[in-house]
């Protein structure tokens, strides 16, 4: 009953302002923007700069719904807000009902209800960082990378209430994903695609939102949250490919990490062996490395870790403290090599750090962020 009464009501105000002299459809736009992270930011910063009065404005008015922060510092789309000068409201609220005309969601994280969703006169957008209906959920950029897609790109779609992501097509572009690029260098750029194609749409949003597609039904698959567990690197199991894979998709956010002696470690820079001059793989393929093995490249000054198939090169461990390549072979495997650097010594090894796929507390994410920082 109160979504038809909603749907009445914005009918009937779109009614009104054509009447009123103001052309039904025409920008510039009253926008609620709902965001939280860097992805976001671009969106708003947009969003801002059409806010610019000329006679091309395409927004009117520009306020923010964020979470709240539960993590030390602000989130990104607040501090951007609050230097742009914009009123923030703080989720569940989400500022004055009935007086904005459009919605734009960029990785907020939150199901809108119907209700809400009702009191925009045209909806909300969602601009989502893949091409729908692939990679469906909060984190697909980090599966883009993760499963080498070698094309993605940004949907700009229509909320629905009650599932993510499901809602019908406004407008989509496709975009090659760079060699060896990282799920952070992805989201910078796919952020600035995606921010143009918003603009793109509110030029002509009566129009954009006529011409909607639903997604289709096949090709549908889901980008989950990825788990701190995630960074743990499972020597036996995973291949050289796979670990630098790991690495570029979850690395800026969850530092890779395996056991030295007992004690967590965690592996910061990772480079392909191919890179690494004078590097033999066929050589050291046949000196009865297992999985974990770790051995010292003098030359290059790196580190090189025995995988289920192949070799991959390490610069920085963080063990207390953040120490190169250098630091960790003079403190913790000279001893061993003095002789011949060639020779595997079976306690000169990583191993399998096994993590709870439960959730992590907010103290041992600081720690983490604290370790990665030093």
């Amino acid at each position: 009953m109160r979504g038809r009464l909603l749907r009445a009501w914005r009918e009937g105000v779109k009614a009104v302002r054509g009447a009123a002299g103001r052309a039904a459809g025409a920008p510039p736009w009253r926008v609620l923007f709902f965001g939280t992270d860097h992805f976001a930011v671009t969106a708003l910063r947009a969003l801002e700069a059409a806010r610019e009065p000329s006679e091309d404005s395409l927004v009117s008015r520009l306020e923010v719904v964020t979470l709240p922060s539960r993590l030390p510092g602000d989130l990104p789309v607040r501090s951007c807000a609050r230097e742009l000068q914009l009123p923030v409201h703080e989720w569940p609220h989400t500022g004055p009902v009935g007086q904005f005309d459009v919605g734009v969601v960029a990785s907020f994280g939150r199901l809108l209800s119907e209700d809400l969703i009702l009191q925009f006169l045209y909806g909300v957008l969602n601009v989502h960082p893949s091409c729908l209906p692939r990679w469906r959920g909060p984190a697909p950029i980090v599966h883009t990378v993760l499963h080498g897609d070698k094309v993605t790109g940004v949907t700009i779609m229509e909320i629905r209430p009650k599932r993510f992501d499901v809602g019908p097509i406004i407008k989509q572009e496709e975009f090659a994903v760079p060699p060896r690029c990282t799920a952070k260098e992805l989201e910078v750029m796919l952020s600035k695609m995606g921010a143009n194609m918003l603009i793109s749409v509110l030029k002509n949003l009566p129009e954009s939102l006529k011409n909607k597609k639903e997604q289709p039904k096949e090709g549908v698959t889901f980008a989950p949250k990825i788990s701190i567990a995630r960074s743990c690197i499972k020597w036996e199991e995973q291949t050289a490919a796979q670990i630098i894979q790991l690495h570029r998709a979850i690395g800026s956010m969850f530092p890779l990490q395996t056991l030295w002696k007992g004690s967590t470690v965690k592996l910061l820079d990772f480079v392909e062996v191919d890179n690494i001059p004078g590097f033999a793989d066929q050589i050291l393929n046949d000196c009865g490395a297992v999985p974990g093995s770790l051995l010292y490249h003098k030359v290059s000054q790196t580190l090189i870790a025995r995988c289920k198939e192949g070799w991959v090169g390490i610069k920085t461990v963080v063990l207390k403290k953040k120490l190169t390549a250098v630091d960790f072979y003079n403190g913790y495997m000279h001893s061993w090599f003095q002789q011949n650097s060639r020779t595997v010594h079976q306690e000169c090894r990583f191993q399998t750090l096994k993590l709870s796929t439960a959730k992590k507390t907010l103290k041992e994410r600081e720690i983490l962020a604290q370790d990665v920082k030093q």
